[in-house]
């Protein structure tokens, strides 16, 4: 059987995670401090990563990231890269 994720994309949400980062004018820097501040601990290089789609994210920074961001989770999939 085949994985969801094949090791070349980490995750679905890196992009959408830019795009709603980008709206809010807010830099990967300040995304990390505002998810340190609850108690979630990603820098700056990681939200790099994560919306580079190289590196996996929790379902704890899913949730703080959807939080930040002021959408629902599910806002944050790629719903194309979800076509299985």
């Amino acid at each position: 059987m085949a994985r969801i994720i094949d090791g070349e994309k980490m995750n679905f949400v890196g992009k959408n995670i830019r795009l709603y980062r980008k709206k809010l004018k807010m830099s990967q820097q300040s995304l990390s401090n505002k998810l340190e501040l609850l108690g979630v601990y990603v820098c700056r290089g990681s939200v790099s990563r994560i919306e580079d789609c190289s590196r996996t994210v929790t379902d704890l920074e899913l949730y703080a990231i959807a939080h930040i961001l002021n959408v629902k989770i599910e806002d944050l999939f790629d719903k194309s890269a979800l076509d299985f």
